[in-house]
């Protein structure tokens, strides 16, 4: 099953910037093969539900390896079985109503 999932991961107890934990995690999706739109405050993640969650928890195994004591993390996800739906879908539908 295709999933839409947005997440944002928060290390915490490591400071203010946080930047080169988020480009560890966005690496792990990156080679997991999965589709990305990283964004202000987290990444949007397309592909198969099991890749999705399974390059979700290991971000949170590369991120705790660089030393991070804590993270919390946020995730909204989505799916559908009426037709195929990318995020680029989702922006272009909005983006044509404005």
């Amino acid at each position: 099953m295709k999933v839409i999932a947005d997440l944002c991961v928060v290390p915490m107890g490591v400071g203010v910037s946080v930047s080169e934990h988020v480009a560890a995690c966005h690496r792990v999706l990156t080679e997991a093969g999965l589709t990305t739109q990283l964004h202000a405050y987290g990444t949007n993640i397309e592909g198969e539900w099991d890749d999705v969650f399974a390059a979700i928890k290991r971000c949170h195994e590369v991120v705790h390896g660089l030393g991070v004591p804590r993270i919390s993390s946020t995730l909204r996800f989505g799916t559908r079985t009426d037709r195929a739906q990318t995020a680029d879908d989702k922006i272009r539908s909005v983006e044509q109503k404005l």
